[in-house]
C-alpha cells in the first residue's frame, strides 16, 4: 500500500493527513470530521460511519482513502472474524432492491414465521430457491421481459436421472431476441425508450449517441431480412469484431432469424479463428476492416482472411467506405444491407424450443482444442436473472461493461440489459484510458462492470480525475482475481458503492458465486452462491466439507443448474463435467474446476483451477495451448511448461514459462527467450497474453506415468518469487 496505516484510526494525526496529499488548510477540518464520525464503535461500525458521513470524497487522493481504510482495520483479526467489510446493506434500501422487493412480497407465505426482512432472511430465501427451483423461477420470470409463444408445461422436469441437469422449460417455444426488442409495460419500456447509448473514441467531448428501442428493432429486422436472402435457417454465422452497435444488431438479427451466432474474439490470431470456424462449421463471418483503439489502427479483415476462406461481410470501422479491398466472394456491409431492399420492413421471428441452439461460444479446456459450448435460449434468461438478483439491475439503469461478443461476458451484458429493461452502454474504442472513463460519466452509467486489469489501468493513469462517477450505484468485477487496493480505489470513486464480485463460466451462462446487495461486501471476495445455485467444497478424497466450515478445496456444483450446458459440440459433456465427481444427496455433482476457499465469516475466494487451466487477463486458457506455441519458439528448446502464479499481494494471475533445453550445457539468455515466447504467443495464440516470468530448468517434475506436475512447478516458482521479494 502507498499510505502508511496507523495502529488505529484514532491514532491518525494531521501530519498523516497532509502526507497523504491533503492541503494543510484542509487537513485539520478533515481530521476533526473523521474523529467525529468514528465514534466509539468497533472497526466495522467505524468504517460504516465514515462512509455514511461522507468524510472521504472521490476527489480526495487515493493515499488518503488508504490511510483511513487501513487504519480503521489495522487491528482487525481476519483469522477470527473473516475479511473486513467495506459495504453494508441498508435496512430501508434493501426493500427497494429487486430481490428484496420480491422477498417482501413472497417471503411470509414461502418461509412462514421464519421470514423477518430481506437482510436477515436472505440465507433462508436462498436455501429455499435452491430446494424449490420451480417456485423461484416462476417468480423471476415475471420480472424479466420473456414472452413465450407457447408456455412451458413446467419449469423443471428432474424425473429422468440420466439427464443429470434435468430438463428445463419443457414444451416452451419462444425467440429470445424478440424478447429483447419488445416494449414491456411492467418495465416502463416503450418504443421511445433508449436501448443503446454509445460514443466513438476520439469524440469524447461530443454528446453521447442514442438509439431508441424502435430504432434498434428496425435495424435488427433489416439485417434479419438480408440474412434470409443468403442463408438457410440453422446456419451458423460468426461475428469477429468489437462490441459495437452494429455487432449487437447483427447478433440479435442472427438469433431473431433462426440462425446461430458463432462468437469469435477480435483479438484472435488467424489460427485461432480457423479452429473456431472449423469446429463450429460456420458458413460466413461478419467482421470489420480495421479496429481503432487507443489512437491506433489495427487490421482485422486481413487477419480474418488468413483464418478462414468462408464468406466475410465487412463493415467499415469509420464512415461508410471500406479501407480495404475485398477478396472475391466477400461482401461489403452496404451491399449486404441492400439485399433487404424491397422486402417487408417487418420481420416474423423464428420461434423455437427453449433448448434450441442460438450461440456457439468457446472456452479453453485442458486439451489443445477449445471446447465448443452451445448456448440455448435458456442461457440468456439465466444471464438476465442473475443480473436482476445479484447486481440489482433495474429498468432505466444504464449498464456498461467493456467486453466483446467473442467472450461470454458480451452476450451476458447484452441480455442482462435488454431483458431487464436497462440501457446498454457501448464505447467504441479502448476502455483503458480517460476517454472511456469520461464516457461512463457522460452516459450516466449506473451499473459499471469491469475486470481487475482495467481497474488497474484506470487507477495507474488517474483517469477518473475531475470526473463524476457518483451516478454509479453498483459495480461488478469478473474474469480474474481482484486486487484489494485497486478495488478500494474503484469503490472510492463512486462514494463507496458496492462491487459485486462474479465468478462463473461460459458453460454455466452465469456466475455460480457472486456478491449480493443483501449481504455485507468485502474487497476481493464473494459473499455466497448465486441465486438458486447450490455447491459444496470437496476435500482431497472427494468428501464435502460441512457448509459452515472454513476450508479450501475443489467446488462441486449441484447439477440442477438452470442455464448450464447439457452437451458440448466437440467433446464428451459427461466426461468433462461429471465423470469422477461424487454423488451428493442422490445426484452426481457437476465439475466446475475451481479451487475455492471459504473464509471465517462465510466469504469465498477463488484460488485457481483444479486442472491446468489458467486465467490470463480474464481469459481462461490451458497450459497445453501455450506450451504448444512456445515449444516452437526456439530450436534449442526440448520442452516448455506454462503455469500461472498469483502475486503475493494479490491480483491477476501472471504467466510464467519454464523451459528445458536440448543441450543443457549450452549458454542461454532468459530475457531473449522471454521475448521469443511473447512473440510466438502474440502471433499464434492471443496478443493479450503477457509473459511475466521465464526460467530455464534442468528437468520437469513428473508422476510415475510421466505426467507433468505443473502444480509442483507452480509451488516452486511461487516460493522463488517470494524469496526474491524479500531481498
Amino acid at each position: 500500500m502507498a499510505a502508511i496505516a496507523r495502529g488505529s484510526v484514532r491514532e491518525v494525526r494531521v501530519s498523516d493527513v497532509e502526507a497523504a496529499g491533503l492541503a494543510k488548510a484542509d487537513a485539520g477540518p478533515f481530521l476533526a470530521a473523521l474523529r467525529s464520525a468514528v465514534g466509539g464503535g468497533d472497526a466495522a461500525a467505524a468504517w460504516a460511519a465514515v462512509v455514511a458521513a461522507g468524510v472521504l470524497r472521490p476527489d480526495h487522493p487515493h493515499a488518503l482513502h488508504q490511510l483511513v481504510y487501513y487504519s480503521v482495520y489495522a487491528g482487525w483479526d481476519s483469522a477470527q472474524r473473516g475479511p473486513p467489510p467495506y459495504w453494508f446493506p441498508s435496512a430501508i434500501d434493501c426493500k427497494q432492491t429487486n430481490l428484496g422487493r420480491v422477498m417482501e412480497e413472497n417471503g411470509p407465505k414461502l418461509l412462514g414465521a421464519s421470514y423477518k426482512d430481506p437482510i436477515s432472511s436472505f440465507g433462508l430465501f436462498h436455501k429455499f430457491a435452491v430446494e424449490n427451483q420451480e417456485v423461484y423461477w416462476k417468480i423471476v420470470l415475471k420480472e424479466l421481459s420473456t414472452k413465450f409463444l407457447r408456455e412451458p408445461t413446467s419449469i423443471l422436469d428432474a424425473s429422468d436421472k440420466s439427464k443429470k441437469g434435468g430438463t428445463w422449460f419443457p414444451g416452451a417455444v419462444l425467440n429470445i431476441a424478440e424478447c429483447c426488442l419488445l416494449p414491456w409495460p411492467s418495465q416502463n419500456r416503450t418504443d421511445d425508450s433508449t436501448a443503446i447509448v454509445w460514443r466513438d473514441e476520439g469524440f469524447d467531448d461530443y454528446p453521447v449517441n442514442r438509439m431508441s428501442l424502435k430504432e434498434l428493432r428496425t435495424q435488427v429486422m433489416t439485417v434479419a431480412n438480408a440474412l434470409d436472402t443468403m442463408f438457410q435457417k440453422g446456419d451458423r454465422i460468426a461475428i469477429d469484431m468489437p462490441m459495437t452497435c452494429d455487432a449487437v444488431i447483427i447478433y440479435l438479427a442472427i438469433i431473431l432469424g433462426g440462425f446461430v451466432v458463432v462468437s469469435i474474439a477480435d483479438s484472435f490470431a488467424p489460427q485461432e479463428i480457423d479452429t473456431r470456424m472449423r469446429v463450429a462449421k460456420a458458413k460466413a463471418i461478419f467482421t470489420q476492416d480495421f479496429i481503432f483503439r487507443g489512437g491506433k489502427k489495427f487490421p482485422l479483415y486481413s487477419c480474418v482472411m488468413k483464418g478462414t476462406s468462408c464468406k466475410a461481410i465487412v463493415i467499415p470501422a469509420t464512415g461508410d467506405c471500406l479501407g480495404v479491398t475485398l477478396r472475391s466472394g466477400d461482401m461489403s456491409w452496404t451491399n449486404f444491407l441492400s439485399r433487404a431492399a424491397g422486402r417487408s420492413c417487418m420481420y416474423s421471428p423464428v420461434y423455437q424450443s427453449a433448448d434450441a441452439l442460438i450461440n456457439i461460444l468457446f472456452s479453453s479446456g485442458t486439451t489443445g482444442e477449445p471446447k465448443a459450448i452451445p448456448w440455448t435460449q435458456l442461457c440468456p434468461i439465466r444471464c438476465g436473472a442473475d443480473t436482476w438478483a445479484n447486481l440489482d439491475v433495474r429498468p432505466k439503469d444504464i449498464g456498461c461493461l467493456p467486453t466483446n461478443l467473442g467472450w461470454v461476458m458480451g452476450p451476458i451484458q447484452l441480455f442482462s440489459c435488454f431483458l431487464n429493461g436497462a440501457t446498454l452502454a457501448l464505447y467504441h474504442g479502448s476502455p483503458l484510458g480517460r476517454g472511456f472513463c469520461k464516457f461512463v460519466q457522460d452516459a450516466h452509467v449506473s451499473a459499471l462492470g469491469s475486470v481487475p486489469s482495467l481497474v488497474k489501468s484506470w487507477k495507474a493513469g488517474n483517469h477518473t480525475k475531475g470526473l463524476d462517477w457518483t451516478k454509479i450505484r453498483v459495480l461488478a468485477t469478473t474474469g480474474e482475481a481482484s486486487d484489494i487496493d485497486d478495488n478500494l480505489w474503484l469503490s472510492s470513486r463512486t462514494c463507496y458503492k458496492p462491487i459485486v464480485e462474479c465468478c462463473g463460466g461460459t458453460e454455466l451462462a452465469s456466475s455460480f458465486i457472486q456478491g449480493s446487495l443483501l449481504q455485507p461486501q468485502v474487497f476481493g471476495a464473494f459473499s455466497g452462491a448465486s441465486m438458486s445455485t447450490g455447491f459444496v467444497i470437496l476435500d482431497e478424497q472427494g468428501n464435502p466439507y460441512p457448509d459452515d466450515l472454513p476450508c479450501s478445496g475443489e467446488v462441486g456444483l449441484f447439477p440442477l443448474y438452470f442455464g448450464a450446458t447439457d452437451r458440448l459440440l466437440n467433446a464428451d459433456h459427461d466426461k468433462v463435467y461429471f465423470d469422477g465427481m461424487p454423488i451428493y444427496r442422490g445426484r452426481q455433482l457437476r465439475r466446475h474446476g475451481d479451487i475455492i476457499q471459504r473464509t471465517v465469516g462465510g466469504y469465498y475466494v477463488v484460488q485457481g483451477r483444479a486442472d491446468d487451466t489458467m486465467n490470463l487477463g480474464g481469459i481462461k486458457t490451458s497450459s497445453v495451448e501455450i506450451e504448444r506455441v512456445c515449444n516452437g519458439a526456439d530450436e534449442g528448446l526440448l520442452e516448455t511448461a506454462a503455469v500461472s502464479v498469483k502475486p503475493s499481494g494479490g491480483g491477476p494471475e501472471q504467466l510464467a514459462i519454464l523451459a528445458v533445453l536440448k543441450d543443457r550445457s549450452a549458454p542461454y539468455d532468459e530475457n531473449l527467450l522471454k521475448r521469443k515466447f511473447q512473440r510466438a504467443i502474440q502471433r499464434n495464440l492471443n496478443p493479450l497474453f503477457k509473459v511475466s516470468y521465464v526460467k530455464v530448468v534442468p528437468e520437469f517434475p513428473r508422476t510415475a506415468s510421466n505426467k507433468l506436475l505443473r502444480r509442483v512447478l507452480r509451488d516452486q516458482l511461487k516460493q522463488e518469487l517470494a524469496n526474491r521479494s524479500k531481498l
